[in-house]
Protein backbone atom coordinates (compact mmCIF):
# COMPACT_ATOMS: atom_id res chain seq x y z
CA UNK A 1 0.00 0.00 0.00
CA UNK A 2 1.13 3.55 -0.67
CA UNK A 3 1.21 6.09 2.16
CA UNK A 4 0.93 9.85 1.84
CA UNK A 5 4.21 11.73 2.16
CA UNK A 6 3.16 12.84 5.65
CA UNK A 7 2.53 9.33 6.93
CA UNK A 8 5.59 7.92 5.15
CA UNK A 9 7.73 10.48 6.98
CA UNK A 10 6.27 9.20 10.24
CA UNK A 11 6.58 5.54 9.26
CA UNK A 12 10.27 6.02 8.45
CA UNK A 13 10.88 7.00 12.09
CA UNK A 14 9.34 3.79 13.48
CA UNK A 15 11.93 1.17 14.38
CA UNK A 16 12.03 -2.17 12.61
CA UNK A 17 10.64 -4.97 14.76
CA UNK A 18 8.79 -2.70 17.17
CA UNK A 19 5.19 -2.96 18.31
CA UNK A 20 3.56 0.30 17.28
CA UNK A 21 0.66 2.16 18.89
CA UNK A 22 -0.98 4.65 16.53
CA UNK A 23 -2.91 7.12 18.66
CA UNK A 24 -5.64 8.93 16.75
CA UNK A 25 -5.38 6.34 13.99
CA UNK A 26 -8.31 7.58 11.88
CA UNK A 27 -8.33 5.15 8.91
CA UNK A 28 -5.56 2.95 10.30
CA UNK A 29 -3.30 3.44 7.28
CA UNK A 30 -0.09 3.71 9.31
CA UNK A 31 -0.34 0.47 11.33
CA UNK A 32 -1.70 -1.35 8.27
CA UNK A 33 1.33 -0.28 6.23
CA UNK A 34 3.86 -1.04 8.95
CA UNK A 35 2.53 -4.55 9.55
CA UNK A 36 1.84 -5.43 5.90
CA UNK A 37 5.36 -4.35 4.93
CA UNK A 38 6.85 -6.49 7.70
CA UNK A 39 8.54 -3.57 9.42
CA UNK A 40 6.45 -4.15 12.55
CA UNK A 41 5.07 -7.47 13.81
CA UNK A 42 1.90 -5.86 15.14
CA UNK A 43 0.46 -3.09 17.22
CA UNK A 44 -2.56 -1.06 18.21
CA UNK A 45 -4.76 1.32 16.26
CA UNK A 46 -6.41 3.59 18.83
CA UNK A 47 -8.94 6.38 18.49
CA UNK A 48 -11.27 8.33 20.73
CA UNK A 49 -14.27 7.78 18.45
CA UNK A 50 -15.98 4.67 17.11
CA UNK A 51 -16.31 6.02 13.56
CA UNK A 52 -12.57 6.17 12.83
CA UNK A 53 -12.12 2.74 14.38
CA UNK A 54 -14.71 1.33 11.96
CA UNK A 55 -12.71 2.90 9.12
CA UNK A 56 -9.51 1.41 10.53
CA UNK A 57 -11.17 -2.00 10.84
CA UNK A 58 -12.03 -1.94 7.14
CA UNK A 59 -8.48 -0.87 6.19
CA UNK A 60 -6.91 -3.64 8.25
CA UNK A 61 -9.24 -6.17 6.64
CA UNK A 62 -8.53 -4.95 3.10
CA UNK A 63 -4.79 -5.33 3.62
CA UNK A 64 -5.08 -8.62 5.49
CA UNK A 65 -3.52 -7.56 8.78
CA UNK A 66 -6.56 -7.56 11.09
CA UNK A 67 -4.97 -10.37 13.08
CA UNK A 68 -1.86 -8.29 13.75
CA UNK A 69 -3.31 -4.93 14.79
CA UNK A 70 -5.71 -4.50 17.70
CA UNK A 71 -8.40 -1.82 17.53
CA UNK A 72 -8.71 0.15 20.74
CA UNK A 73 -11.27 2.79 21.76
CA UNK A 74 -9.03 5.04 23.80
CA UNK A 75 -8.61 8.66 24.86
CA UNK A 76 -4.93 9.04 24.13
CA UNK A 77 -3.05 6.19 25.82
CA UNK A 78 -5.67 5.66 28.53
CA UNK A 79 -6.64 2.19 27.24
CA UNK A 80 -3.16 1.13 26.11
CA UNK A 81 -0.87 -0.89 28.37
CA UNK A 82 2.91 -0.31 28.52
CA UNK A 83 3.85 -3.80 27.33
CA UNK A 84 1.66 -3.48 24.22
CA UNK A 85 3.87 -1.02 22.36
CA UNK A 86 7.45 0.02 21.80
CA UNK A 87 6.98 2.96 19.44
CA UNK A 88 4.11 5.37 20.03
CA UNK A 89 2.81 7.61 17.25
CA UNK A 90 0.72 10.76 17.63
CA UNK A 91 0.00 11.95 14.09
CA UNK A 92 -2.47 14.48 12.74
CA UNK A 93 -3.44 16.27 15.95
CA UNK A 94 -2.47 19.57 17.53
CA UNK A 95 0.82 19.87 19.38
CA UNK A 96 -0.84 21.19 22.53
CA UNK A 97 -3.07 18.10 22.64
CA UNK A 98 -0.14 15.76 22.03
CA UNK A 99 1.76 17.31 24.93
CA UNK A 100 -1.31 17.00 27.16
CA UNK A 101 -1.87 13.34 26.30
CA UNK A 102 1.78 12.52 26.96
CA UNK A 103 1.84 14.46 30.23
CA UNK A 104 -0.89 12.31 31.77
CA UNK A 105 0.74 8.98 30.83
CA UNK A 106 3.67 8.43 33.16
CA UNK A 107 4.71 5.09 31.69
CA UNK A 108 5.90 6.72 28.44
CA UNK A 109 8.97 7.72 30.45
CA UNK A 110 10.73 4.51 29.49
CA UNK A 111 14.15 4.43 27.84
CA UNK A 112 13.10 1.47 25.70
CA UNK A 113 10.25 3.34 24.05
CA UNK A 114 10.20 5.88 21.24
CA UNK A 115 7.70 8.71 20.80
CA UNK A 116 6.97 9.99 17.29
CA UNK A 117 4.88 13.14 17.07
CA UNK A 118 3.50 14.73 13.93
CA UNK A 119 1.76 17.87 15.22
CA UNK A 120 -0.51 19.82 12.89
CA UNK A 121 -0.07 22.99 14.92
CA UNK A 122 2.04 24.27 17.85
CA UNK A 123 4.99 21.95 17.39
CA UNK A 124 6.79 24.11 19.95
CA UNK A 125 4.53 22.67 22.67
CA UNK A 126 5.68 19.16 21.80
CA UNK A 127 9.37 20.09 21.91
CA UNK A 128 8.91 21.99 25.15
CA UNK A 129 7.25 18.95 26.71
CA UNK A 130 10.03 16.65 25.57
CA UNK A 131 12.99 18.71 26.76
CA UNK A 132 11.43 19.58 30.14
CA UNK A 133 10.29 16.04 30.92
CA UNK A 134 13.46 14.05 30.42
CA UNK A 135 13.16 13.28 26.69
CA UNK A 136 15.81 13.85 24.05
CA UNK A 137 14.76 14.73 20.51
CA UNK A 138 16.82 12.43 18.31
CA UNK A 139 15.59 13.39 14.87
CA UNK A 140 13.16 15.65 13.04
CA UNK A 141 12.00 16.00 9.49
CA UNK A 142 9.53 17.88 7.33
CA UNK A 143 7.75 17.25 4.08
CA UNK A 144 5.35 18.97 1.72
CA UNK A 145 2.09 17.11 1.09
CA UNK A 146 -0.54 19.75 0.16
CA UNK A 147 1.05 21.79 2.96
CA UNK A 148 4.11 21.61 5.20
CA UNK A 149 4.21 18.90 7.84
CA UNK A 150 6.74 18.19 10.56
CA UNK A 151 7.61 15.04 12.51
CA UNK A 152 9.55 14.85 15.78
CA UNK A 153 11.06 11.69 17.24
CA UNK A 154 12.18 11.47 20.87
CA UNK A 155 13.39 8.99 23.48
CA UNK A 156 13.38 9.20 27.26
CA UNK A 157 16.74 9.74 28.94
CA UNK A 158 15.64 11.05 32.32
CA UNK A 159 17.68 14.21 31.88
CA UNK A 160 15.96 17.56 31.36
CA UNK A 161 17.67 19.71 28.76
CA UNK A 162 18.18 23.45 28.95
CA UNK A 163 16.88 24.78 25.65
CA UNK A 164 15.97 28.28 24.50
CA UNK A 165 12.73 29.35 22.88
CA UNK A 166 14.22 29.28 19.38
CA UNK A 167 14.87 25.57 19.88
CA UNK A 168 11.27 25.05 20.99
CA UNK A 169 10.04 26.60 17.74
CA UNK A 170 12.58 25.17 15.28
CA UNK A 171 14.10 22.14 16.99
CA UNK A 172 16.86 20.21 15.25
CA UNK A 173 15.48 20.49 11.74
CA UNK A 174 17.92 19.83 8.91
CA UNK A 175 17.16 23.29 7.51
CA UNK A 176 20.22 23.63 5.32
CA UNK A 177 19.64 21.70 2.12
CA UNK A 178 16.13 20.61 3.10
CA UNK A 179 13.52 22.77 1.38
CA UNK A 180 10.55 21.45 3.39
CA UNK A 181 12.33 22.07 6.69
CA UNK A 182 13.41 25.53 5.56
CA UNK A 183 9.82 26.41 4.62
CA UNK A 184 8.62 25.07 7.96
CA UNK A 185 11.15 27.23 9.82
CA UNK A 186 10.15 30.30 7.81
CA UNK A 187 6.48 29.77 8.67
CA UNK A 188 7.31 29.36 12.35
CA UNK A 189 9.32 32.57 12.34
CA UNK A 190 6.61 34.41 10.38
CA UNK A 191 4.05 33.39 12.99
CA UNK A 192 6.30 34.69 15.76
CA UNK A 193 6.92 37.95 13.84
CA UNK A 194 3.20 38.59 13.32
CA UNK A 195 2.48 38.05 17.00
CA UNK A 196 5.37 40.27 18.10
CA UNK A 197 4.40 43.09 15.72
CA UNK A 198 0.75 42.87 16.79
CA UNK A 199 1.77 43.33 20.43
CA UNK A 200 4.06 46.20 19.49
CA UNK A 201 1.35 47.93 17.42
CA UNK A 202 -1.03 47.65 20.35
CA UNK A 203 1.52 49.33 22.59
CA UNK A 204 1.77 46.30 24.81
CA UNK A 205 4.77 46.12 27.10
CA UNK A 206 5.17 42.53 28.21
CA UNK A 207 7.76 39.78 28.68
CA UNK A 208 6.03 37.87 25.85
CA UNK A 209 6.68 40.65 23.33
CA UNK A 210 10.31 41.02 24.40
CA UNK A 211 10.81 37.27 24.18
CA UNK A 212 9.31 37.04 20.70
CA UNK A 213 11.60 39.78 19.37
CA UNK A 214 14.55 38.06 21.03
CA UNK A 215 13.71 34.83 19.17
CA UNK A 216 13.58 36.72 15.86
CA UNK A 217 16.93 38.35 16.53
CA UNK A 218 18.57 35.05 17.46
CA UNK A 219 17.21 33.38 14.33
CA UNK A 220 18.70 36.06 12.12
CA UNK A 221 22.03 36.09 13.99
CA UNK A 222 22.47 32.35 13.60
CA UNK A 223 21.83 32.74 9.85
CA UNK A 224 19.41 29.85 9.77
CA UNK A 225 17.96 31.27 6.58
CA UNK A 226 21.05 30.10 4.73
CA UNK A 227 20.38 26.90 2.82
Amino acid sequence: MSLSKRLKMVADMVRCGSLVADIGTDHGYLPAHLTRSGKCPGGIAADLRKGPLENAKETLHIYGVEDKVQLRLSDGLDSVLPHECDDIVFAGMGGTLIAELLSRTEWVKDKEKRIIAQPMTHSEDVRKFFVTNGFKIITENACYDDRNYVAICAEYTGENEEKDDLYHHIGIHPIKGNEASLNYAKKQILRIKKRAEALQSAGVQSPEKDNLFAILKQFEEEQLWQE
